[in-house]
């Protein structure tokens, strides 16, 4: 069955075509009623590395939508008042977050307005069957400038910290000064775009999206995105370690290269690969409790 019931099928749950094309509309007008909150949204996604997990959110949602599509036979057009409430909520935090400057009520109240819009027509039985796709709409809320700092900064002091002691075991000499590491005579500083929030914010995100897109028991959906930031955290080291000693045989060259220029190109690179690293190593969760004999689905496939 696709994602399109039989027009019967649509009628006998009291479903018609124009239910979903009315909510789509209704999610179309409480996007131009909050458009300035929204363009401000994408206006941060495009400017701040740290919040471009934003651009994914509407594919994570979409993907959690399409794999409960069979859930929708078993929905009605019930509960509907809910989007209304939700709407006048949304208003009026968004409403109070624009004229007070608290940017991310401001936001969130965008959001809101529009899920209300849509359960307005849908109802809440959607809302329930469909809940991890509305909750992943949560991450178009860019993160406070005042929590991501009090994040970021102690990410910096311990990213750097971990590094030293990296190349301590490694046997070699580096000094650290605050988020300054001194190599080979050279200084490399622990900027904030090192320290990893970019990855983790991304991270848990994607994990989101493969947790609840996969049939996968309660336990192992928060032990996986409860470990994502771990995973990113420690990815991150592993890519800071030869980035710092790149930058510190500044002033040679590879292949007539600088080296300065291979190790910007090689942060950059390698923060998107270490992206792939982290998700897999949480893969590697999911493989080790297997092996160990531990359910991970709601029911044990034959080859468990």
């Amino acid at each position: 069955m696709g994602l399109i019931q039989t027009p019967r099928a649509w009628k006998r749950n009291g479903w018609t075509i124009w239910h979903p094309i009315a909510a789509v509309v209704l999610m179309i007008i409480g996007v131009m009623l909050t458009w300035g909150a929204w363009v401000d949204i994408f206006q941060i996604a495009y400017k701040d590395e740290e919040a471009s997990h934003i651009f994914l959110v509407p594919v994570v949602a979409a993907w959690l939508f399409w794999v409960r599509r069979q859930r929708l036979r078993l929905c009605y057009p019930t509960g509907t008042m809910i989007g209304p409430a939700l709407v006048a909520v949304g208003w009026m935090l968004s409403s109070y977050g624009y004229y007070n400057a608290v940017q991310s009520m401001w936001h969130f109240g965008a959001v809101l307005t529009v899920v209300g819009c849509a359960l307005s027509l849908l109802g809440t039985d959607v809302l329930i069957k469909f809940l991890p796709a509305f909750v992943v709409l949560a991450f178009f809320v860019p993160i406070p400038g005042m929590v991501r700092q009090g994040i970021a900064i102690p990410l910096q002091s311990y990213l750097a910290q971990t590094t030293k002691a990296v190349f301590d075991l490694l046997g070699v000499e580096v000094n650290q000064a605050g988020n300054l590491l001194t190599i080979n005579g050279k200084e490399v500083a622990i900027a904030e775009a090192c320290n990893g929030l970019r990855m983790v914010f991304a991270l848990v995100l994607v994990s989101f999206a493969f947790a609840f897109g996969t049939p996968l028991r309660t336990f192992v959906r928060l032990l996986i995105i409860v470990a994502s930031p771990v995973s990113a955290l420690v990815c991150n080291v592993i890519r800071m370690v030869p980035t710092v000693w790149l930058y510190g045989m500044s002033g040679t060259t590879w292949f007539g290269v600088e080296t300065s220029v291979i190790a910007d190109a090689f942060h950059d690179l390698a923060g998107w690969v270490m992206l792939v690293v982290a998700f897999l190593l949480l893969m590697g969760i999911i493989r080790i409790l297997q092996w160990a004999l531990i359910p991970v689905t709601p029911y044990m496939l034959a080859y468990d």
